[in-house]
């Protein structure tokens, strides 16, 4: 069977009839996307990092550490030993 024949020239959206459930809609001019953003989102971000803070910083500071010497190591062990080329001409 093919699709066309299924869709019958109805979208998808209206492909059967549902009886017994109600939807409401608000038109999207209506939405006030941000209300409270400021009075309401920011003391609440504020909260939740302040909770989490001590959860998500320390391995980040130990990775970061862990990091900065193993490059100072690398950085060092990758140098040329200036005391092999003292006697070069």
């Amino acid at each position: 069977m093919r699709l066309t024949n299924i869709l019958n020239g109805q979208h998808f959206g209206n492909l059967a009839k549902v009886h017994g459930i109600v939807t409401y809609k608000l038109s999207p001019f209506e939405q006030r996307a941000f209300a409270g953003a400021i009075s309401h989102g920011l003391p609440n971000i504020f909260r939740r990092v302040r909770s989490n803070i001590f959860t998500v910083a320390p391995p980040f500071i130990v990775g970061y550490l862990v990091y900065n010497m193993v490059e100072a190591e690398h950085h060092h062990l990758s140098r040329k030993n200036p005391a092999d080329f003292a006697n070069d001409e």
